[in-house]
């Protein structure tokens, strides 16, 4: 069976200890962090095997999913924590390698805002959590899941990375051990995925402190021919989404090309 790379741990001038190769965006694009590597290690299956799921994992998780006509939105948690199992991780990690440069930009963001107590919300395979737990800016990413597998990954991936005392893995936002205030907050490709993503900029909302940063996106489109069916797009929703947002948030400008977007509090 495949191992998980492992890199020992190095400890700064400013006494953090950080990967002995740092995750920075040239190293995602590398190699997605080991990410090839690493998820076959975690699924036991040969590296063939995963390039060979690689290509159909988005179909594969669509098909999972009972469609727009029959999906009660309330058991959106449930189909995320209990129904997808490890084809979250390949979907992910297809979206991941094959938009590699796009990740890279919003892994250049968040190195340019994250600081301090930084929750990583829905934080998927871990790509921004595992860079952001080796910025010496960051005293502890906190990366919140509700699927276990993304959770025992992506622990498994800190501990390969020599961060797991850096990065805390979470099923929710009402573990205790959670802070009760962030200075970041990092929540990308998730929103779209809620039956109530405006509540859940509330809940941001209330968990930041005055001066902390939102790292955000969405996409609440189904897709021309249904291929997103676990995504959320009707018109009321979208539109008190963006009302909570607009009331909520001021975006804070940065010059990178990318549908992320960042934001503060508004006074």
């Amino acid at each position: 069976m495949p191992e998980l790379i492992h890199a020992g741990p190095i400890v700064t001038t400013r006494g953090q200890t950080t990967p002995s190769q740092a995750l920075d965006p040239e190293r995602f694009l590398a190699d997605g962090f080991a990410l090839r590597h690493q998820l076959a290690a975690y699924l036991q299956i040969t590296p063939e095997t995963l390039e060979q799921r690689l290509p159909a994992s988005c179909s594969d998780l669509a098909a999972l999913h009972p469609g727009a006509v029959d999906f009660d939105p309330q058991r959106a948690s449930a189909f995320y924590e209990e129904t997808v199992g490890t084809a979250h991780l390949l979907e992910l990690a297809a979206w991941h390698l094959g938009s590699a440069g796009y990740i890279a930009d919003t892994l250049r963001l968040q190195a340019s805002k994250a600081s301090g107590q930084v929750l990583d919300f829905g934080g998927g395979i871990g790509s921004h959590a595992l860079a952001a737990a080796s910025l010496p800016e960051v005293e502890r990413i906190w990366f919140v899941d509700l699927n276990p597998h993304n959770r025992a990954f992506v622990a498994q991936r800190a501990q390969a990375f020599g961060l797991s005392e850096r990065l805390k893995v979470c099923r929710d936002l009402d573990d205790p051990a959670l802070p009760k205030r962030f200075d970041t907050v990092i929540c990308l490709d998730v929103l779209e995925h809620l039956p109530d993503p405006a509540a859940q900029l509330n809940e941001f909302a209330a968990r930041m402190n005055p001066r902390a940063i939102a790292l955000m996106n969405w996409y609440f489109f189904k897709g021309h021919e249904g291929e997103y069916p676990f995504h959320f797009d009707e018109p009321a929703l979208v539109e008190s989404f963006f009302e909570t947002l607009q009331s909520r948030f001021l975006e804070v400008f940065h010059p990178l090309l990318i549908t992320t977007r960042a934001y503060g509090l508004r006074p």
